[in-house]
C-alpha cells in the first residue's frame, strides 16, 4: 500500500514560518514527483510547489516569490514544504500529492492556520 502522510500544520502569526512535511511510504519518495497543494474553502485545491526526481523544485503558478521551498530527506522517505513570511492569504489545509508513474496518491492534508 502506497501512503502519504502529511503533518506539521498548525497556528502561526503573520510573518512567521512553518515547515510541513509529507511522509512517504510504499514507495521511494526521491524517485517519484512529490507535489504540495492547498485549498481553502470553496475553492479548487491548487498547486504551490513540486519536487521530481530529478531534484528539480517546480514553482507553480502564484508561488514563485520564494516564500515556499521544499526539501527532502531520503533516509525519512520525506519531502518537507518550508513556509516563510506567512500571510493572511495563506491559510488553508495543504495536501501532498504523490505521482508514482502515472499512479496519484493524496495525503488527507493539514492545516494552516495565520492569526496574530
Amino acid at each position: 500500500q502506497m501512503h502519504v502522510v502529511e503533518s506539521g500544520g498548525g497556528l502561526v502569526q503573520p510573518g512567521g514560518s512553518l515547515r510541513l512535511s509529507c511522509a512517504a511510504s510504499g514507495f521511494t519518495a526521491s524517485d517519484n514527483l512529490i507535489q504540495w497543494f492547498r485549498q481553502v474553502p470553496g475553492s479548487e485545491r491548487v498547486p504551490v510547489v513540486g519536487l521530481d526526481s530529478m531534484n528539480s523544485i517546480l514553482h507553480y503558478k502564484g508561488f514563485t516569490g520564494g516564500r515556499f521551498t521544499l526539501s527532502r530527506d531520503s533516509a525519512k522517505n520525506t519531502v518537507y514544504l518550508q513556509m516563510n513570511n506567512l500571510t493572511p492569504e495563506d491559510p488553508a489545509v495543504y495536501y501532498c500529492r504523490a505521482n508514482i508513474r502515472g499512479t496519484i496518491i493524496w495525503g488527507k492534508g493539514t492545516r494552516v492556520t495565520v492569526s496574530s
